[in-house]
């Protein structure tokens, strides 16, 4: 390529690097000249710009009961039309499936359904009671596995949906050991209602009432096999809430997993509600359940309280229903978009919550940027004393490589944090690092007695490879950093990467285009202040 073609797309380059970052500097986003430049800028971290940051944990023994309750009535209705009739299925504490077949002449009919359609269960035992037989089954381990790994990833993605109706500015949210899952939020305005929001579960389940137990005795703790005692929390004509002891059979009936949409509604007397709208087998599910139990209450649980316990008139066709409780508008609003925005698929809990104030991310800005300028000022100082012309192009490379970091984090929306900051810094070190390899072989070429412009070309020649094997190996280790790391570290190792292949750029393009330029412009150079 000839010198001309170098220094047009040297200027190509400059010209994207100032566009890309000059919108991250308030002062020209906020100008005229901001509506003529991109709207991507450097997003900030949590270090830096404050916020949230939230370690939850989730129930995932509460999601495989849930789902083995479902297959379960799956299991029941697929045999109902093959004539095999089974008893109401139900799930245990130790995660076991039991029901009760009431033929023991079907047995092998059942368990060749069994092993057609539900391969992820296993039958532990099975007890012949009479004519019945009794089955005990529960999912098999590489399903279990499945399923824990399906859950984890619907909290991070439904976590995720949630956060956006808030506007945050790259979130990180991942999965860690422990079935735990960590959130950080930069920026957020009301962090407040953010938790309260995430925290939410939003586990939506229609459970039956058993309306044949004895309140007192289930008060006292005294209560059937597969039933539970709840609250129902209601509002007297004063103002007051009382709460009202019911119990529930305890195996869900329904969740919210079939959920497609949550909108606000209100009633005739203006009091807000949530309507909700089911999936085609979600709105199957409920119309059974409802058919078979006209005349018994439905209650509807969220997070573990019973808001409404309505009786089941009829069959309810559609798949329709609605949450009605002592909302105010905004709770009614948030619950919405929980459930719109996707019901977790099990409880979580918030095991860490801390807030970084925005006035410590501006002191952390302020001392990373008087850090960088102090590392960079003193580096430019010494390769201009130390390398003469050699050391001012060392600089002025510096800088460009600088207008680079800065234009590909905001380029690529990546967010800045402090180890990024400190990630910056040392490239500044890496950048020169190229040129010091470069000058020291033109240095060598130079004692052996070659003209100038041999040296020059020897320099950058024989040096390059030395720069590409070092940097490479830098890169495998920040991918490495950035896969495996959490959100600060990948932060590091988003402006290591950047800085590495920019300083690349600058030292063996931009910097011999300059050496060049300038040897061109003589005749017969005898010595370079190098």
């Amino acid at each position: 390529m000839s010198l001309r073609w170098r220094f047009i797309v040297i200027l190509i380059v400059l010209v994207l690097g100032l566009i890309y970052t000059l919108p991250s500097i308030p002062k020209i986003k906020n100008s005229p000249l901001g509506k003529f430049l991109p709207d991507d800028q450097i997003n900030l971290g949590l270090d830096l710009k404050g916020g949230i940051h939230l370690t939850l944990g989730v129930d995932v023994n509460t999601a495989l009961k849930n789902s083995l309750a479902q297959t379960g009535e799956d299991i029941r209705d697929e045999a109902r039309e093959k004539g095999i009739f089974v008893l109401k299925p139900q799930v245990d504490n130790s995660n076991t499936l039991t029901f009760t077949l009431l033929k023991s002449s079907q047995a092998n009919d059942l368990e060749k359904l069994i092993k057609k359609y539900f391969p992820m269960l296993k039958i532990l035992k099975k007890e012949v009671q009479g004519e019945q037989v009794k089955y005990f089954l529960s999912f098999k381990e590489k399903y279990k596995e499945q399923q824990i790994k399906m859950t984890l990833d619907q909290a991070v993605k439904t976590i995720r949906n949630r956060i956006d109706q808030f506007g945050v500015a790259e979130p990180d949210i991942r999965k860690q050991e422990d079935h735990r899952i960590q959130i950080q939020l930069p920026g957020l305005n009301d962090p407040e209602r953010a938790i309260r929001v995430i925290g939410k579960t939003a586990h939506l389940e229609f459970m039956l009432v058993d309306d044949n137990v004895d309140l007192e005795k289930a008060k006292k703790g005294i209560l059937p096999p597969g039933r539970k005692l709840y609250y129902i929390y209601r509002e007297t004509p004063s103002g007051q809430e009382t709460k009202h002891p019911i119990v529930l059979i305890d195996t869900p009936v329904l969740t919210g997993e079939y959920i497609t949409n949550a909108n606000v509604a209100f009633d005739s007397f203006g009091r807000p509600y949530v309507s909700l709208s089911f999936n085609a087998r979600g709105a199957k599910i409920f119309e059974r359940i409802t058919g078979e139990n006209v005349n018994k209450r439905l209650a509807i649980v969220l997070d573990g309280k019973v808001y409404s316990a309505p009786v089941i008139q009829e069959k309810i066709i559609g798949g329709r229903a609605s949450i009605t409780g002592h909302f105010t508008t905004d709770e009614a609003h948030d619950l919405a978009i929980v459930l719109r925005a996707g019901s977790l698929p099990a409880p979580v809990k918030i095991l860490e919550e801390r807030s970084v104030g925005p006035s410590l991310g501006q002191e952390s800005i302020q001392k990373g940027i008087f850090s960088a300028l102090l590392g960079g000022g003193i580096v430019i100082l010494f390769m201009l004393i130390y390398y003469g012309f050699g050391g001012l192009v060392a600089d002025i490379a510096l800088i460009f490589n600088l207008i680079l970091i800065m234009a590909g984090l905001a380029a690529f929306g990546a967010t800045l944090t402090l180890p990024g900051i400190a990630g910056i810094i040392l490239t500044i070190g890496m950048a020169v690092d190229a040129n010091v390899l470069i000058f020291e072989r033109i240095r060598e070429e130079l004692r052996r007695g070659v003209t100038a412009r041999k040296a020059v070309d020897e320099g950058f020649s024989r040096a390059t490879l030395t720069i590409l094997d070092a940097n490479v190996t830098t890169i495998i280790a920040a991918i490495i950093l950035y896969q495996f790391g959490t959100g600060p570290i990948r932060g590091f190792a988003v402006t290591l990467t950047l800085g590495i292949l920019a300083s690349m750029f600058t030292a063996i393009f931009v910097s011999r285009a300059i050496f060049e330029w300038w040897l061109s412009r003589k005749k017969e150079v005898k010595s370079l202040n190098i």
